[in-house]
């Protein structure tokens, strides 16, 4: 409990401009402030896709810390402040996907989804800016789909919204939504930020502080 209270006394700052991640943060019930990182995440190469979402919310996290310095954290007895980094990737058949770079590659995704299974593989990483102590992790979830018409996909490419996730692949949106079969894991770790994991690593990043 008193770890717990710890997490909830700490100032927390999100390090994404994902929409869905914001709203994921605010349902485990916790205030923060948002910062984005600007990297380029192309110049990132890992061929195993947990090797690669590890590997950019990390960049995220040094970028950000580039920014804000890490030592003006360390007041003593301050409240800890503890950044939130996340990426995510979508495998189909083998093939790592990132945000589609077309409207047309967008198009060729969604379809690829429809009556099979994507893989999203996520990352989470907690930095403790008061101590410095960096904690991560990565989790997957299987997504199994319906058959989905084609003036659907017209309609969520068009939409835009596509162009904006890993592998085209938003599970909430109203179009996407009713043609999901079945998700082996968790909705909030396809959609960008497993609750369960970074609760996880915000209690692990405060156990030395």
């Amino acid at each position: 409990m008193v770890l717990f209270n710890k997490v909830k006394d700490a100032k927390i700052i999100l390090g994404s401009s994902s929409m869905a991640r914001r709203e994921i943060l605010k349902q485990m019930g916790y205030h923060f402030t948002i910062m984005t990182a600007d990297i380029d995440e192309k110049s990132i190469r890992k061929e195993k896709p947990e090797d690669l979402v590890l590997a950019l919310a990390e960049a995220k996290a040094d970028a950000i810390i580039a920014r804000i310095g890490i030592t003006g954290h360390k007041e003593e007895n301050a409240h800890p402040t503890l950044l939130i980094t996340a990426d995510t990737v979508v495998v189909y058949e083998g093939t790592i996907r990132e945000k589609p770079s077309s409207k047309e590659e967008a198009r060729h995704f969604v379809k690829g989804y429809s009556g099979g299974c994507a893989i999203v593989v996520g990352s989470v990483v907690v930095t403790n800016l008061t101590t410095g102590i960096k904690k991560r992790g990565w989790d997957r979830s299987e997504v199994y789909f319906h058959d989905i018409p084609d003036e659907i996909i017209d309609k969520l490419v068009d939409d835009g919204v596509t162009l904006n996730v890993a592998g085209g692949l938003m599970l909430e949106h109203p179009l996407t939504a009713p043609f999901v079969d079945t998700v082996v894991g968790t909705a909030d770790g396809v959609m960008g930020l497993s609750k369960s994991l970074t609760e996880k690593l915000l209690k692990e990043s405060l156990e030395s502080s």
